[in-house]
């Protein structure tokens, strides 16, 4: 009797799913079976949710490539995944990515939604991205839109037409964006214990992404976060209770004073990479002020939101830069995200050989790098060394009051020591 009723419901819904897309079956059967398979064995055949659902009734549009499946297509049925992804940072990816796309003129009118509401012509955040623009659309399209076009696409995590949550509960479906030499997250957490506890246990035992990321099934990533993503730390009012629920989701597994005094640690370690890139920094400008970067801003192609001006905040590039500039990208990146990343990954190795040597080194490189610029007086194969004159200095000293460094007192204090040396 069972096994008469098990039959009768899969003869069902294999009708239901047949039905539901009874006008794209006979083609894409032929055409794109994969597809029709992947869609045949999902929730979403089992539901009778077919083709045009999704996609659309427009065929024209959708061979044409306009029909995209994006967020507010599943949202009707999915509405508190939906209301959690967009509370979190992966709701946000577009706008640092795409945000910028204003700029360019083959982009089409729909895609305003990335950064406005419906209707609203404020956008939802004003972030936008210079290396992005400096791309190829080719590049722009593989390198940096299949990632950060996740405000807009569920199927970057759940796939297209399957729907099996195996596959997104799978911490290899966060790898393929959180990986690399600027966020190796991924390869931080499979080479830490809880990596190591998670291969040889199991995810009861070894904690994986979701497990701290996605606690109970949630789609906001951003639970528990106490700083942006370049590591600048959040103000208290939203940093205090994101701590408060990371240290709620740690203590599944340790104890509350552990998980807090972990964190912690973390926090310092943080506090003091900044330091040291801000360091690093400091000096960057003190040759941009004395006119001795090779080549100056005025002197190469114009950054693409800030024109000929030197920019060292998360809108600087690997391209079209001096080589000292070159060397504190790799810095703030790469080195000084891995120092932050790893410590809070429970990673010794990232932490301190791939992340502090080499922010400690890269600060070793970037002096020496100054230093010799000075000595060439910013000039290309200068063979005398030339020694700063107070004019240089005077200028330099504007230089840093003009763009904020100095206060007027302070500035006031530094002229004055260079012209008592002059007298």
């Amino acid at each position: 009797m069972m096994k008469s009723f098990i039959a009768a419901v899969l003869l069902l819904s294999t009708a239901v799913a047949a039905g539901a897309a009874a006008p794209c079956l006979p083609c894409h059967a032929e055409k794109t079976p994969a597809a029709v398979a992947q869609w045949q064995g999902s929730a979403h055949a089992r539901a009778g949710v077919g083709c045009e659902k999704c996609h659309g009734s427009d065929h024209d549009k959708i061979v044409r490539g306009e029909a995209k499946v994006g967020m507010k297509v599943c949202a009707p049925c999915h509405q508190k995944a939906y209301q959690e992804h967009r509370a979190s940072r992966h709701g946000m990816g577009l706008h640092s990515g795409w945000g910028c796309t204003r700029n360019l003129t083959n982009r089409k009118p729909g895609e305003c939604r990335f950064c406005h509401e419906e209707g609203d012509e404020v956008p939802r955040s004003d972030v936008q991205c210079a290396r992005f623009l400096k791309q190829s659309p080719e590049m722009g399209e593989i390198g940096c839109n299949y990632c950060h076009s996740v405000e807009d696409a569920c199927d970057s995590c759940h796939s297209k037409h399957m729907t099996d949550l195996k596959i997104v509960r799978d911490p290899n479906s966060c790898a393929k964006c959180h990986m690399g030499p600027d966020h190796p997250q991924w390869e931080m957490w499979q080479t830490s214990l809880h990596g190591t506890l998670n291969a040889t246990t199991g995810s009861k035992t070894g904690p994986d992404c979701q497990t701290c990321h996605m606690p109970k099934g949630t789609h906001n990533v951003s639970i528990g976060i106490t700083m942006s993503s370049g590591g600048v730390p959040y103000p208290a009012v939203k940093a205090q209770p994101a701590r408060a629920d990371m240290v709620n989701i740690c203590s599944a597994c340790h104890a509350p004073s552990f998980a807090k005094r972990e964190l912690e640690r973390g926090d310092q370690v943080r506090s003091q990479s900044l330091a040291i890139l801000k360091e690093a920094e400091q000096v960057i400008w003190d040759l941009n002020d004395r006119g001795l970067l090779d080549p100056m801003p005025e002197n190469r192609p114009p950054h693409p939101l800030s024109g000929q001006r030197l920019v060292t905040d998360s809108q600087m590039l690997y391209e079209d830069t001096s080589h000292i500039e070159r060397l504190f990208f790799k810095m703030k990146k790469y080195d000084y995200a891995r120092t932050v990343k790893g410590a809070y990954h429970q990673n010794p190795a990232y932490t301190h050989w791939y992340g502090n040597a080499e922010l400690k080194m890269d600060l070793v490189d970037i002096k020496s790098e100054a230093s010799r610029q000075k000595e060439r007086g910013g000039k290309k194969g200068e063979g005398k060394a030339a020694a700063p004159g107070a004019e240089d200095e005077l200028k330099a000293l504007k230089n840093k009051f003009e763009r904020g460094a100095l206060s007027q007192e302070e500035y006031a204090k530094e002229k004055g020591k260079v012209l008592e040396k002059m007298r």
